[in-house]
C-alpha cells in the first residue's frame, strides 16, 4: 500500500471512489456546505493506492469560524476519509488520517482542526472532541456530538463555520 499526494490522482477517479464510499447524494451533506467552493489543501490530502488502484483518500479543506465577535478564525476541516467498500476494515482510513494529521503537525499548535464524524472513533484514535464546538453553527444539520475539533488554536466561541473563500467574500462586502 502506497500513500501518495492526492494531487497525483485523476480527480474523476477520486469522485468515483467518493460515490462508492458515500453514495451519489453525498453533495447534499452539511460538510459539503461548510467547505463551499474551496479547493482541498494539497499538502494535507492523500490517496491510498494498492497495485495501482485507488482504494482510499483523505482530503483537508481551508475553513474558518466566523465568530459572533466579527473575527474569522482559520481552521482545517478534515475529511472526507473515504475507503473503497471492498477494502474497508483493513486500517486504510486510519493510516490516511495519521498521514494527514502528521502532515498538519500532530503536535503542532499552529493548526486548528475540525471534522464531522464519529466521536467514539475520532476521539479515541485521534484526540478530536466536542470541548470547544458546542456554540458553533453550521450551514446545515449536524448532530452536535459529531462536530469535533482538536488543537489549542481551536476557538471556543459562538460563530458560523464555513469556507474561507465564502467568509472572505462576506467580510469584503461588509
Amino acid at each position: 500500500m502506497q500513500h501518495i499526494p492526492l494531487a497525483q490522482i485523476d480527480p474523476a477517479e477520486v469522485e468515483r471512489l467518493l460515490d462508492r464510499a458515500f453514495g451519489p447524494d453525498r453533495h447534499t451533506r452539511t460538510a459539503y456546505k461548510v467547505r463551499g467552493t474551496a479547493l482541498a489543501l494539497p499538502d494535507l490530502s492523500f490517496a491510498a493506492v494498492a497495485d495501482r488502484v485507488l482504494v482510499g483518500t483523505v482530503q483537508c479543506w481551508p475553513v474558518a469560524l466566523l465568530g459572533d465577535d466579527g473575527a474569522a478564525y482559520p481552521l482545517v476541516m478534515v475529511g472526507p476519509v473515504a475507503v473503497d467498500p471492498a477494502h474497508q476494515r483493513g486500517g486504510i482510513g486510519r493510516a490516511l488520517m495519521t498521514r494527514a494529521l502528521t502532515a498538519a503537525g500532530l503536535s503542532g499548535a499552529d493548526r486548528a482542526l475540525a471534522l464531522i464524524g464519529d466521536p467514539e472513533y475520532y476521539g479515541r484514535f485521534f484526540g478530536f472532541t466536542t470541548d470547544r464546538t458546542a456554540r458553533w453553527r453550521l450551514p446545515g444539520p449536524v448532530e452536535p456530538r459529531r462536530l469535533l475539533a482538536r488543537g489549542p488554536a481551536v476557538p471556543d466561541i459562538p460563530g458560523m463555520l464555513g469556507s474561507r473563500p465564502a467568509l472572505d467574500a462576506r467580510a469584503a462586502a461588509a
